[in-house]
């Protein structure tokens, strides 16, 4: 294999020009850059760039510092508001716990009003109760004083026929008769009927005011059944002659025991 000879090529080149001899910074276009004006540009830009931080840099600063206040200030309103509505809480429990004590005693007081509403209700109804019976009571007082009136006209009636016949009971039985301090009660009072002491007396108090006789009281005391068989036979009969001799024997018998 045979290398490549240029040399041996059968075509020539022709051989290049010099090159030129000027300078190409002559052959540049002349430029005026004017560097004193950009100089004192730049420095007036340099001024107003330092006057724009440095503007920029206060203004932040006041912000910073404005919001720091408002920081502050809202710190400081959130913890007054913070003690206001603990003390607001404050206040409502207190209100509440007020309004549950006047609540209870709201309750106590109605309770005690209907306790003294049921009470006036009660004393009225004892009131019209206690009215009811005392006029009845009256009626039955005047009925008895009505009663007892006319037996006093019957008796006194009665007495003018029967004054010797009384006297005579009177002396034949040893007897006196009293007033008992009641308009309807006569005491009638034996003596000698006491073997032992002819002056012992003997006693009973008789009620006039009913319809029947009654024996209230009597010195000494009586079996209860001897007497009310004596007022049995007297209220049948109406005879006062048979109440006196009757009552005597029993006084007698109870003497001797």
């Amino acid at each position: 294999m045979s290398s490549f000879d240029p040399s041996l090529s059968t075509t020539t080149r022709p051989p290049l020009p010099p090159p030129p001899t000027t300078n190409l910074a002559d052959s540049l276009p002349q430029i005026n850059f004017d560097f004193d004006s950009l100089r004192d540009r730049m420095t007036k830009f340099t001024l107003k760039f330092d006057s724009f931080i440095e503007t920029g840099r206060k203004r932040v600063l006041s912000e910073r510092n404005q919001f720091r206040l408002n920081v502050a200030e809202l710190q400081e309103d959130q913890r007054m508001k913070k003690k206001d509505i603990e003390i607001l809480q404050l206040k409502t429990s207190s209100y509440q716990q007020t309004i549950s004590k006047e609540s209870a005693e709201t309750q106590e007081m109605q309770q005690a009003i209907a306790s003294l509403t049921q009470q006036r209700d009660r004393q009225l109804a004892q009131r019209d109760s206690l009215k009811q019976q005392i006029e009845a009571a009256q009626r039955e007082i005047e009925e008895r004083l009505q009663k007892q009136r006319e037996f006093s006209k019957k008796l006194e009636a009665q007495a003018r026929y029967n004054v010797p016949e009384l006297d005579f009971w009177v002396t034949n039985l040893c007897l006196r008769i009293e007033g008992a301090g009641k308009e309807d009660r006569l005491k009638f009072v034996y003596t000698h009927v006491d073997e032992k002491d002819w002056e012992r007396e003997a006693w009973f108090e008789l009620a006039m005011g009913g319809r029947e006789y009654d024996v209230k009281h009597c010195r000494p005391k009586l079996e209860k059944d001897k007497v009310e068989r004596v007022l049995d036979r007297v209220n049948e009969t109406r005879e006062l002659v048979g109440l006196l001799k009757g009552m005597r024997e029993l006084f007698v018998e109870a003497m001797k025991s």
